[in-house]
Formats: C-alpha cells, structure tokens, sequence
C-alpha cells in the first residue's frame, strides 16, 4: 500500500508539472503522419530552430516548455526543414493550428487563439490582393493600347489602397496586436502635398527631411516582439543604408538616438546595438568603421554591454575595437618602429611627400605575389612622378624571401622596412600595441593612404581605388 501510494504521488507530481505547461502548441499540418515538426523563430533578417515536437500517428505534434515563450512571428517547419507556416506568438500560448500543405495559408484554422485567428484573415487576405494584383500585371505587360494599360494601373492601385485601408481598419480595431506594430513597420510616412510645404511649392529638400525625421513614426524602439519578425531589420537596414547622409557623424547621432530610445528594454538595447556593432565593425564605405570605434568607446568600453555578452563575442569586439580606435580616418598614423634593408631605422615622420602610400604585404601569400607588381607598376608611372612615396612592410614570410622577391621583381624605389623579432619581443613586454593592432593588418596586402602631415586620408582600397582617390583630392585641392 505504501509502494502504490508513493506511486499516486509521483504520478500527480508528474501531471502537475505537465499542466504547468507555459506554452503548448499542437500543430496538425497534413499529410504528414511521421517524423517532426519544428518550432522556430524569425530574429532579424535570420530564422532560428527552437523546438521539436514528434508528429504522431494522428498527425499532431505538440510543442510544450515552462516558459513563455517570447512575443513574435514564429514558424512551424514542415519535417524536410524546406518551408513552413508562420503564426503569431504572444500572450495566448496553448492553442492548435491545422492546415494542408497543398495551400497552407488557405486552409490555415486556429483554435484556442485568437490572435492567430486574426492573423490568419490578414494572410488570406493578402494572399487574395496579391494573387490579383500579380494577374493584374501581367495583363498589363500584355496590353497593346495605351488607355487599357492605365485603366489597369488604376485597378493595382485600388487594390493597394484597399489593403492599405485594411490594415488601417486593423490598427483601430486591434492597437495592441502584434500585427498593428508590424503594419507600422511597413508604413513609409506620407509627405504633406506640396502646397503645404515651404513657398508653396514642391521642395525635395524639405520632402527628405520629412520622411527621414518621420521614418520611425509610431514604431515603439522597446516593442521587443518586433525583434522577432522578418520586418524590424530590414527597416532598419533601409534607414542606415538608404535614408540617411553616409558620412560617419551623421550615422552616430541616429545610432545614439535608436540607442537610447530603445535603453528602457535591455533586449531592444541589445539588438540594436549588436545590430549596429555587426553592420559597421566591417563597413560597406571606407571610414564608416568610426561608427563602430564610436559605439565601441561609448557602450562596450563604458559596460554598458556587459550583462549580456558572452566571452567569445566579447573578446571578437574588444580586439576589434582596440585594433580600430588607431587607425580611424583621420587620425595620425601611427609610427612604425622598423628597419630598412640595409639595417637602417625607419621613421615614417621623417619621409616627406603630399602622399605615403602604406603596403603590408606577405612575399608567400599567393594574393601579394599578383598585386605587389600591379602596385609597383602603377608606382612607377605615375605615383613616383607626382612625388608620392611608397612604404612596402613585410608582415610575414622570412626576410630571405621577402629580399629574394624585392630584386626578382626589380621593386625599386619603394622604401621596403620590416620589425625584427627583437623589436617586438620589446614592444609585446612593454604592454604596447604592435603594428597589427594600430594599422589593423589582418589580411594580406593591405594599404593605406597618408597626406602629407602623416594623417590617414584613406585605407584598405585596392591600388586603383587608392589612385582614384589621389586623383580626386588632388582636383579637389585637398
């Protein structure tokens, strides 16, 4: 009797904690009848698998955990992991979705959400505007008179402006749901006419301002549920990459400002800045990278970041970071402690020139060997005649081969340097950074463009950039 009773207990032990289920999803997505399902999530512009959930002999699989699970759109994976259904994850967290893959968005049923009931209309709803409008076009690429082609036009626009107007509908109806912030999202704001701007005429200027100053309207920067959609960050990406002025200090105020909006909410915070940190830790334009030195000094340095990093991305963003702070645009090279091929100490202050061209290089690496001689070339036709100086540092190799492919390839007229080992065995005990880490030398070869007062005016281009760049500073008077 105490055996069964102490097995009564365990077993209502067992069921309590089953019934305590924070979430829990029973996905029925025909014809499937084995293998599994798979829960997971949109996060920026990735999707991540979170959950799965073994498809039973009645075709329901079900996905249950202890927490909640947090706000956003997340799929449901089909078994081959090749497409899924999308649903909406935010307070109701037990409930049922069936479908059929021959048409899953058509033949989508909830029950037990009615969040997702209403996501589910939007859906076909979409699909139905957009099946027409996609009719529509085609028709339209067909037409041979002039007039049925507008008249069709007409009709896209109308279909547009009727989804627009649904979506509006929603918002009014629903202000809290998921999807009205995702509406937001997709919502360019809309310019006054141009009777109502300055003079009473159309102006671009004011135009650009409007919609920039207006880009993020009613969007909250602490909704962390938009992290988990496929929207947030490709609104994100447009407003850094299309809508604002490229120059570095125009892109830190906007970061700062998204920043400290979105300060409130530690998950926000760290999806933007983490965002933010992985766009300009390698940026698209040369000098965009003072962004990343920026937020850097501001938050990771301050601890600001220190709650939530792990050691691997901590280590990656502090090594890149000290690697950088040295070698930002604009700033004044930093000396380099070496000898020349005759054993001469070199002083990069000491060489005069409107221009010194930097180029780390490797004699090994294969990529070196077939751009050393295009850079020495264009060296000697027209960099040399204009005065520039050329600064050839050996990273790596053995100075055997680095001298062996000097004269082989007649690289005449560079000033060719290199550290000794005991220079930086000195400057490794001494706690000092290495050329490395002030010139950022990772890859091999790498260059650099200093003016005439050893400043860096332009770095990591290629030798053609590199003379493009001289050519236009020197029209430009600079």
């Amino acid at each position: 009797m105490r055996i069964l009773a102490g097995f009564l207990l365990i077993a209502f032990s067992v069921l309590k904690v089953q019934s305590q289920n924070a979430y829990e999803i029973t996905a029925n997505i025909k014809p499937y009848t084995n293998g599994h399902l798979y829960l997971a999530y949109h996060f920026g512009n990735k999707q991540y698998l979170l959950d799965s959930a073994k498809i039973g002999e009645n075709g329901n699989a079900v996905f249950t955990g202890t927490k909640n699970l947090q706000g956003g759109v997340y799929m449901i994976v089909y078994p081959e992991k090749n497409s899924w259904v999308e649903c909406i994850i935010d307070k109701q967290q037990k409930f049922t979705l069936t479908t059929d893959t021959s048409n899953a968005i058509l033949n989508m049923q909830f029950e037990g959400s009615s969040d997702n009931v209403l996501f589910s209309t939007y859906q076909k709803k979409s699909l139905e505007i957009g099946k027409q409008i996609a009719g529509l076009r085609v028709t339209a690429s067909q037409a041979t008179v002039p007039s049925n082609a507008e008249d069709i036009n007409s009709k896209i626009r109308g279909l547009n402006l009727e989804m627009l107007q649904y979506r509006n509908e929603f918002q009014k109806e629903h202000p809290t749901h998921l999807l009205s912030s995702i509406f937001n999202l997709l919502k360019d704001p809309e310019i006054p006419p141009a009777a109502k701007h300055p003079g009473g005429k159309y102006d671009s200027v004011y135009a650009y301002h409007y919609f920039k100053s207006h880009y993020w309207d009613g969007i909250s920067f602490t909704d962390e549920r938009l992290m988990r959609t496929p929207v947030l960050q490709q609104r994100l990406d447009r407003y850094f990459n299309n809508i604002l002025p490229q120059m570095s200090d125009s892109l830190i105020v906007y970061a700062d400002q998204i920043l400290k909006a979105s300060k409130p909410n530690e998950e926000m915070f760290k999806y933007f800045l983490s965002s933010l940190t992985d766009k300009y830790v390698n940026p698209q334009y040369m000098g965009q990278d003072a962004v990343f030195v920026h937020l850097f000094e501001k938050y990771y340095l301050t601890g600001a970041a220190d709650s939530w990093m792990s050691e691997a991305y901590k280590k990656y963003v502090f090594d890149r970071g000290y690697s950088m702070m040295a070698n930002v645009i604009g700033k004044r090279a930093a000396e380099l402690p070496m000898i020349d091929t005759l054993g001469k100490n070199f002083s990069l202050y000491a060489v005069q020139a409107p221009f010194t061209v930097l180029c780390f290089w490797d004699p090994t690496c294969g990529h070196c060997q077939e751009e050393i001689p295009k850079v020495d070339s264009i060296f000697q036709n027209k960099w040399k005649k204009a005065g520039v100086k050329l600064i050839g540092i050996m990273t790596d190799g053995g100075k055997d081969k680095w001298l062996k492919f000097i004269k082989e390839n007649k690289l005449i007229d560079w000033v060719h340097i290199y550290q000794t080992d005991e220079t930086k065995e000195k400057i490794q005990k001494s706690g000092q950074p290495g050329y490395r880490q002030l010139y950022d030398v990772y890859q091999t070869p790498m260059m650099y463009l200093l003016d005439k007062d050893k400043n860096i005016a332009a770095k990591k281009l290629t030798f053609l950039q590199m003379d493009d760049y001289m050519d236009f500073r020197k029209k430009s008077g600079n």
